[in-house]
C-alpha cells in the first residue's frame, strides 16, 4: 500500500490530521500521477514533539552505534536504488539515466561521506585544563528544495545521525515523492521512533511553522534566497541557528590561455546539466573579447547536443523543468535576454521543436550579454547560458563578482597557477578549477546572499553541533 497520503511521525506512517490532498505532477506529460497530503501546524506539532521526547536518549547514543545506524541506512538505500531514480523521474522529469547516475547517485555518496568523515571524527578533546565538547544542537527542522532532492535530503538527514539530533523534515511538495521513499528506507533501517520524521506540505502552512516552532532548535533550509529570507524572518522571534544553502548566478571565468573549444564545451554542459536546475551551475561564461566570437560557435554546437525529450527514453540528455511556474520563468527571462538586445546563438522561447506537450525549455545561449542585462543578474534556474566579453582579467573578475550572490564560481585555464590565483580573488563558497570531478568532502555553502553554513562530510556534521567547553575539568 503506497504511503503518498501519509506522514512519518514516530516510527510510523500516520494519516494527517485534517485530510488535503495535492496531486503531483509528471512535467513531462503536465498530468497528475499520484498525490500527497498537505500537513497543518497541528502535523508538526505532532512530529516536533516526537523528535523532542526522542532527543535525550538518541543523543546519548554512542558514535559507534551512530556509524552503525547510518551504514544501515545505506545498505538500504542501495537496495531501493532503482525506487528513488524511478521517483525522481516521475517527480521532476529528469531523464532516468540521469536520475541513476546523478539524483539517486548524489543520495548515496553523500551518506558513504558522512560516515567516512563520522568514523574520524572527534567530539571531545583536551585544550590546556578546558574539555572541548561537541555536543547535538537538539531538534533540527529542515526544508529541502526540488531541483536535487535526495542530495539535499541525504546532506542535512545524514549529519543529523551522525551527531545525534533528531529532526523534522519537509521535502518540496513539488518533487515529494522521493522523501517518502526515503523515509520507508529509514523505517526499514530501524532508525529509533521519533529520530526522524517527515511532514509534507507547502511553505506557509508547515515550512514557516516549522521555523517559528519554539521545540525548533535549528533550521537547515536549502532553496531560494526570497524563501530563504522568509525562513531566517520566521526563526528569528526564537533566535534559532538557521543554516541555508540558497541561490546562485555562478561565473565561469575562461581565460585566455585555456583550451577554448574544451572549456566552452564543458561549460554549456555544466550549465545545462540538471535541465539548469542547479543552484551552482555556471550561467555566466566570461571570454576573452577577442574570442568572443569563436566562443559562440563552440558554444552553438555545444547546445544542439543536448537533445531534450522524453525522460523514459535513453537518448535524452534534458527533461522538463519541474513546473509550469519554472517553465513560465524561464520563458519570461529568455524573453528579456531578446528584449534587451543580447545575441541569440541558440535556441529561445517556446516550447523545442516535435514536443506539444510537458514543461520543455530550449537549451539557450545568449552571446555578447552585458553585466547590466537582467539575464546577467538573475537566478534562471533553466538551460540557459550567458556569455559576456571581457577586455582585462581584472575586469572579468570584477564582473564575477558583483553579484548578490556567492555559492560557486568556475576558472579555466591552462596553466594550473594562474587558474589558483584567480580562484583566489573570487567571492564564493566554492571554486571550481578547469571542471574537476564533484567533491563530496568539499565544504559545499555560499558567501553573500547565497547562504551561510557549510554541508557535506565533516562540514556537515560541524553544523549540527553545540560547542561547549568546560573548564577546570583536567588533563
Amino acid at each position: 500500500m503506497s504511503n503518498h497520503l501519509k506522514f512519518y511521525i514516530d516510527g510510523a506512517f500516520v494519516d494527517p490530521l485534517v485530510p488535503a490532498a495535492l496531486d503531483v505532477i509528471n512535467p513531462a506529460t503536465e498530468e497528475a500521477y499520484t498525490a500527497i497530503s498537505l500537513g497543518t501546524a497541528a502535523d508538526v506539532e505532532r512530529a516536533v514533539a516526537a523528535a523532542r521526547a526522542a532527543f535525550p536518549a538518541f543523543a546519548k547514543v554512542p558514535k559507534a552505534e551512530r556509524l552503525a545506524l547510518l551504514k544501515r541506512i545505506l545498505e538500504i538505500y542501495n537496495a531501493r536504488y532503482e525506487d528513488i531514480a524511478r521517483a525522481v523521474t516521475a517527480e521532476m522529469g529528469a531523464p532516468l539515466s540521469f536520475a541513476r547516475e546523478a539524483q539517486a547517485w548524489a543520495g548515496r555518496v553523500h551518506l558513504e561521506a558522512t560516515i567516512e568523515a563520522l568514523a574520524d571524527f572527534t567530539f571531545e578533546y583536551p585544550r590546556g585544563s578546558t574539555r572541548i565538547m561537541m555536543e547535538p544542537i537538539g531538534v533540527v527542522g529542515m526544508i529541502t528544495p526540488w531541483n536535487w532532492p535526495l542530495n539535499q535530503i541525504v546532506c542535512k538527514v545524514a549529519p543529523a545521525i551522525a551527531t545525534g539530533c533528531t529532526m523534522v523534515l519537509k521535502p518540496s511538495e513539488i518533487a515529494p515523492i522521493s522523501g517518502i521513499v526515503f523515509a520507508e528506507i529509514m523505517h526499514e533501517a530501524g532508525v529509533p521512533k521519533g529520530v526522524f520524521n517527515l511532514v509534507n506540505g507547502d511553505g506557509p502552512g508547515v515550512g514557516q511553522v516549522i521555523a517559528a516552532h519554539p521545540g525548533v532548535d535549528m533550521v537547515s533550509f536549502t532553496g531560494s534566497t526570497r524563501a530563504g529570507i522568509i525562513v531566517a524572518k520566521s526563526a528569528a522571534d526564537t533566535v534559532k541557528r538557521v543554516a541555508q544553502e540558497l541561490g546562485g548566478k555562478s561565473a565561469n571565468i575562461i581565460l585566455a590561455d585555456a583550451d577554448l573549444e574544451a572549456a566552452v564545451s564543458a561549460g554549456v554542459a555544466g550549465c545545462f546539466g540538471n535541465s539548469g536546475q542547479s543552484c551552482d551551475a555556471p550561467t555566466r561564461m566570461f571570454v576573452p573579447a577577442e574570442r568572443h566570437a569563436d566562443a559562440l560557435d563552440i558554444a552553438r554546437a555545444a547546445a544542439r547536443t543536448h537533445k531534450v525529450g522524453d525522460p523514459l527514453d535513453p537518448e535524452t540528455v534534458l527533461g522538463p523543468l519541474v513546473s509550469k511556474v519554472q517553465f513560465d520563468k524561464v520563458q519570461r527571462l529568455i524573453q528579456s535576454g531578446i528584449d534587451e538586445g543580447a545575441t541569440l546563438v541558440a535556441g529561445g522561447t517556446g516550447l523545442p521543436e516535435g514536443l506539444n506537450r510537458g514543461y520543455y525549455a530550449k537549451p539557450t545561449v545568449f552571446g555578447d550579454v552585458t553585466h547590466e542585462m537582467t539575464i546577467a543578474r538573475e537566478e534562471i534556474f533553466g538551460p540557459v547560458l550567458s556569455i559576456l566579453p571581457y577586455a582585462t582579467e581584472a575586469e572579468a573578475i570584477e564582473k564575477a563578482n558583483d553579484t548578490v550572490y556567492g555559492l560557486a564560481a568556475y576558472v579555466a585555464s591552462g596553466d594550473l597557477d594562474h587558474a589558483r590565483a584567480v580562484a583566489r580573488e573570487l567571492r564564493a563558497g566554492t571554486v571550481n578549477i578547469n571542471y574537476p570531478d564533484w567533491d563530496t568532502h568539499a565544504p559545499f555553502g555560499g558567501y553573500k546572499q547565497s547562504g551561510n553554513g557549510r554541508e557535506y562530510a565533516d562540514w556537515g556534521i560541524h553544523d549540527f553541533l553545540e560547542v561547549k567547553g568546560v573548564v577546570g575539568f583536567g588533563d
